[in-house]
């Protein structure tokens, strides 16, 4: 009797929906992780974005250590593909960008599930504020960027 297996392509299509699913969670420990844990490791084309990197949702959320725990086995697993990402000639500059975007997202969705409801709710406030405040920022900035966009006579 044979089993039946899932495929391959349908576990990296698994993979691609949960990165599409949980986009918000990419804003969380970039700027400014928790100074009780060890800082993250970078390529060196994941470094020169620096710039870009996410806002904290998870900042000044507090864990219990049973959380901390977890989340710190989350951050060496997502640490050792990293690594071998960084390490991988086979992948272009671009596969190894995506790949390891693909990877904080997936650390951030797992990060997300160790928290508890409240902690949940918290993130969520944060993120709202966030999106608000970006909305608003985009909002201001259109009327100038349709003023420079007019054409001169």
């Amino acid at each position: 009797m044979k089993k039946k297996r899932c495929p391959k392509p349908l576990t990296v299509a698994a993979g691609f929906i949960l990165l599409c699913v949980a986009p918000g969670l990419i804003r969380a420990q970039m700027a400014s992780p928790d100074p009780g844990q060890a800082p993250k490791m970078a390529s060196p084309a994941a470094q020169a974005k620096k710039d870009s990197a996410p806002p904290d949702d998870f900042a000044g959320l507090n864990y219990t250590d049973e959380q901390r725990a977890e989340i710190e086995k989350i951050r060496l697993d997502t640490k050792k593909r990293r690594e071998a990402v960084a390490k991988d000639e086979k992948l272009s500059a671009e596969q190894k960008d995506a790949m390891l975007l693909g990877y904080t997202r997936i650390e951030y969705g797992r990060i997300y599930q160790v928290l508890s409801l409240d902690q949940k709710r918290q993130v969520q406030r944060i993120r709202a504020r966030r999106t608000a405040d970006d909305a608003a920022r985009t909002k201001q900035q259109s009327p100038l960027n349709q003023k420079s966009n007019a054409p001169a006579k």
